[in-house]
């Protein structure tokens, strides 16, 4: 199957059956200039009701949008939302959030979306086993790079891709992704906003795959 960055916390993700989903799709403006997402989709997932976050309207063909917590089911794929915050506070600052973990092609998947604390144990038992993990890197609106390495230590996937952090093309006050990277090991920055993954080729020891944005 293939993962294709299209920038700040969108992704398109296709299987071997052709099934699209995108996670988080942004509006273009206020902070953001990477280009418009012109993708269609199969299934759209939203972490919350923020514009960098909720422009489904943006996405092609019609897709079934997934929102909240709970068992959801679209395509004949099964995506769990798991309750979180979008602030260290309860929701106080900026609201709650969406996690969202879901299986394509035996890959398990784990989108965070804008988390914005370390994880409880609830949370993790929830989530479960990860062997993908799109995880926010870049602080102020989210966790930041230390917080970020603790929620990775406490789910363990197989390969960490992180997102939501400073670009040429992101103008937000956030920190670039080289905080997080620093002093870490088994670092493959791919060179491209696609990669295609297999399950039973996925790295034994958590390997961190930086893309660059498509759009």
């Amino acid at each position: 199957m293939k993962i294709k960055w299209l920038g700040h916390a969108a992704f398109l993700l296709t299987a071997r059956d052709g099934t699209r989903v995108i996670t988080d799709p942004y509006a273009t403006g206020a902070g953001l200039s990477y280009g418009e997402i012109r993708e269609s989709a199969d299934v759209v997932l939203v972490s919350h009701e923020h514009m960098d976050h909720n422009n489904v309207q943006g996405v092609g063909g019609s897709p079934e949008v997934i929102r909240g917590a709970g068992t959801h089911r679209a395509k004949g794929v099964e995506f769990k939302g798991v309750a979180s915050f979008h602030d260290p506070s309860g929701g106080k600052q900026r609201g709650p959030n969406t996690i969202f973990c879901f299986a394509l092609d035996e890959i398990k998947f784990c989108h965070l979306g804008d988390l914005g604390h370390v994880l409880s144990k609830e949370q993790v038992a929830q989530i479960g086993q990860v062997d993908v993990l799109f995880i926010p890197v870049g602080g102020f609106f989210t966790i930041d790079a230390n917080e970020a390495t603790q929620v990775a230590e406490q789910l363990k996937p197989k390969v960490i891709v992180p997102m939501h952090f400073k670009t040429p093309k992101c103008d937000y006050p956030i920190t670039p992704v080289e905080d997080f990277l620093r002093g870490k090991k088994r670092v493959r920055k791919v060179g491209s906003s696609e990669v295609e993954i297999e399950a039973n080729s996925l790295p034994e020891a958590t390997s961190i795959w930086v893309l660059e944005p498509a759009l």
